[in-house]
């Protein structure tokens, strides 16, 4: 609704009804011609006609101004109105979230079209199967703005010369519209928390027009969202879901109607939306069953190559060091899919803490084993931290690089492995940790505490 329509809307609702005779004329016609009769003189150019109000330079109000001048019109909701006063105030309502108020001018405006749907209906079960005509292939003379309520007059008269065919589609173009209302007073009920009489709605519009958008769409989550266990209505909203597609491929809610279209196929077949969920709990269950996060035992001297050692750590220029372990093709895909319960979180805490425990002992190939696990699931600069400095522990190729990236995405967590090394009765290794990052991140070692650190 636009900001104009709802002000017309307001100053005629809030007209005072006049005491004259019918047909009188205004006061003060005979004093000065109307702007709108025929010969009347404009003013001239950048004045304003007599009588006009004064221009005062103020901005229209905002909808919650103008929804506090229409809260305070007593005896608003039963006045007489249009289709297009009911339905401008009930989507002036709607739209910021009053869906409440709204409802009672949704229904008001649904009246004023109550003879012409129930025109509709008859004339379409007498047409039976033949073909619907558009309204301008049945020259019913409509424009965009023609009344709801002129359009079904002329629909009416059509039924009335026998044209069928003709009653039908001029009928059809007056409801649209007012189907457009419904739709609206269907997601009122749903927001309001009355379901079920959303769901009539929404079938009532579905009635008169199969494929409208809307209500198509709506109807198909509701039943989704409440009938769970109700394998008739999850059949029947899938079907809706991919009507819907079929009618509609190009709208921005055609990915997620895909996407509930396949969930209440997954439901049907489960038998119901609780056996579905308990069936994907355990799939997940079992996806992290195969997830072997404890760290194994490895060939070899544990320690070799640390960055304190001898001719095997990188610090005495070696690149010796175990293989990395690889992932197999299973446990990839598992962890792909796996969903990051608080359980799985748990168990990659451990694991992460276990890598530095192994750390901080120098034994590198078994350390590797844990982040090496943890990295596909929880990348973060902790785990980039410790993985990085295994890395340089064992001296593989790799190693700057990985610990070029650590250093640039979060030097704060390679500066508190060294804490953590520390902690854990490693000085030395915490120590080689911070000379390293200084030299790599002079800006951050400018600004921390890291070379109080190294004088320790």
């Amino acid at each position: 609704m636009t900001l104009s329509l709802a002000l017309a809307t307001a100053a005629l609702l809030a007209a005072e009804p006049t005491n004259l005779p019918a047909g009188h004329p205004t006061l003060g016609s005979d004093a000065q011609p109307s702007a709108a009769s025929p010969g009347a003189a404009m003013p001239p150019s950048g004045q304003m006609m007599e009588g006009h109000p004064p221009m005062t330079g103020r901005s229209p109000p905002t909808a919650e101004e103008l929804l506090q001048q229409l809260d305070g019109m007593q005896g608003l909701r039963e006045r007489e109105k249009t289709f297009e006063i009911a339905s401008a105030l009930g989507k002036l309502y709607y739209t910021n979230g009053r869906s409440a108020d709204a409802v009672s001018y949704f229904l008001q405006a649904e009246e004023k079209a109550k003879a012409t749907r129930e025109l509709f209906v008859a004339q379409r079960k007498k047409l039976g199967k033949g073909a619907v005509p558009s309204a301008e292939e049945a020259q019913c003379g409509f424009s965009v703005d023609t009344p709801v309520e002129q359009m079904g007059a002329v629909a009416a008269e059509r039924a009335k010369k026998g044209d069928t065919a003709g009653a039908v589609a001029c009928a059809r173009a007056a409801l649209q519209p007012v189907l457009e209302v419904e739709s609206m007073r269907g997601n009122a009920l749903f927001l309001n928390g009355d379901a079920e009489g959303a769901l009539k709605v929404y079938e009532r519009v579905l009635e008169v027009s199969p494929s409208f958008a809307d209500a198509l769409f709506g109807r198909s989550a509701l039943l989704y969202e409440t009938r769970g266990e109700d394998m008739k209505a999850l059949q029947s909203a899938r079907d809706g879901f991919e009507a819907f597609l079929a009618a509609h491929p190009d709208s921005t809610r055609s990915a997620l109607a895909r996407k509930l279209s396949r969930l209440a196929d997954d439901a049907v077949k489960a038998g119901g939306m609780k056996k579905m969920l308990a069936s994907r709990a355990e799939d997940r269950r079992i996806r992290v069953s195969k997830l072997d996060l404890s760290p194994k035992p490895t060939m070899g001297m544990a320690g070799a190559g640390g960055p304190m050692a001898g001719a095997g750590g990188p610090m005495a220029g070696g690149a010796a060091g175990a293989s990395a372990p690889t992932l197999s093709q299973e446990t990839m895909q598992a962890m792909q899919n796996v969903e990051h319960t608080p359980e799985l979180e748990a168990q990659l805490d451990q694991t992460v803490a276990q890598g530095e425990e192994l750390l901080a002992k120098g034994r590198f190939d078994e350390a590797l084993q844990s982040y090496r696990q943890v990295m596909p699931l929880r990348p973060d600069g902790r785990v980039k931290a410790g993985l990085a400095w295994t890395l340089i522990g064992l001296g593989k190729p790799t190693a700057d690089r990985v610990w070029g990236v650590a250093v640039e995405s979060d030097p704060a967590a390679v500066d508190k492995l060294g804490e953590t090394l520390k902690a854990k009765g490693d000085l030395k290794g915490a120590k080689a940790l911070w000379t390293k990052l200084a030299a790599s991140a002079p800006g951050y070692a400018a600004q921390t505490s890291l070379q109080a650190k190294l004088s320790q």
